[in-house]
């Protein structure tokens, strides 16, 4: 069992880092991680492909091993934690044990750890109850990644990692899924998530940690990730002026036009609006909006990579080397 001391520690990564090799040379996929949560909390782990984030998922769970750095749950190595129960998980690939009823599955699931959820309980929660009697071969590819999710709920564990997990799930799909993920973090539980649906971590993280290049460009409540880019967005109802006058007014880095509505892209709002109505008292229904999360990750997670300097110090990249 996990003791309470423990579980307050939440996760800890420290230093990780994680080189494979291919036939192309070394591939750096994790650069330095160094990431603390705190029991109780949704964090949403975001970032393009090849940011790392699959990768730090599996060194969580210890299906890699770090090549530097290190990782604890609840005070414990991964795989003590896994072996404790304490450690729930939905990743991308896996397939469900055909021929066995949902129920089955999740009853012998149940029956692999020490301290279970009840079946039924693990059936009401994940919102499968209806299709507790189909086989598992049967089922949708939104049923089954909900019954994915019912597996990994069951052992009742204090971490929750998923990755990617409402991929194949339509909106409806999506807004049950993350209705029984708020129903599981209510209960004091800790949840991990990838996705690459922005709005998801917006919507449900209470903290989002952004990965680019193997490494960590920004971390905070997604309130705060958006702040950083600054950018403001003025619409506005505005026909019949050109687009190079309104890009020409002060604060205006770019303007754009859908029909009668015109968006102003600035770098300082407060100068764009006020020349916008000097200049064009007829403007209305004006709107200004702060950088949205898509915008703040495709500014934050841009750029070149660079390998000239490593932040980590010299005995983690040192670590990579002997990998070369």
């Amino acid at each position: 069992m996990v003791n309470d001391t423990a579980t307050r520690t939440g996760v800890e990564l420290r230093g990780l880092v994680k080189t494979f090799r291919s036939a192309d040379g070394p591939v750096r996929a994790v650069r330095g991680i160094d990431v603390t949560i705190a029991a109780g909390q949704t964090v949403a782990l975001l970032g393009p492909n090849g940011a790392g984030k699959s990768t730090t998922i599996d060194m969580l769970l210890g299906l890699a091993e770090p090549d530097a750095g290190s990782v604890s749950v609840f005070g414990m190595a991964p795989t003590a934690a896994i072996d404790a129960g304490a450690v729930g998980a939905m990743l991308q690939t896996g397939a469900l044990v055909r021929d066995l009823t949902v129920r089955e599955l999740v009853t012998m699931m149940a029956s692999l750890y020490p301290a279970p959820m009840a079946v039924e309980e693990v059936l009401e929660l994940a919102g499968i109850e209806q299709i507790a009697a189909q086989r598992t071969n049967k089922l949708s590819g939104g049923q089954t990644q909900r019954v994915r999710a019912a597996v990994a709920l069951v052992s009742d564990p204090g971490l929750l990692v998923l990755d990617e997990p409402t991929v194949a799930m339509d909106v409806e799909g999506r807004h049950a899924f993350w209705t029984t993920m708020r129903a599981f973090a209510a209960r004091g539980k800790t949840i991990v998530f990838a996705t690459h649906y922005l709005d998801e971590a917006d919507a449900y993280a209470d903290r989002a940690v952004l990965m680019a290049r193997g490494r960590v460009v920004a971390d905070g409540p997604t309130t705060e990730i958006k702040a950083m880019v600054g950018a403001r967005t003025i619409r506005a109802t505005l026909p019949d002026v050109p687009l190079s006058a309104l890009g020409r007014l002060p604060g205006v880095v770019n303007a754009d036009r859908h029909g009668d509505a015109v968006i102003l892209a600035c770098s300082d709002s407060d100068a764009a609006v006020r020349a916008l109505l000097d200049e064009h008292a007829e403007a209305r229904d004006l709107e200004i909006s702060g950088a949205g999360l898509e915008q703040a990750f495709l500014q934050l997670t841009g750029g070149e990579d660079d390998d000239e300097h490593d932040p980590r110090g010299d005995s983690a990249a040192a670590a990579e080397e002997t990998l070369r």
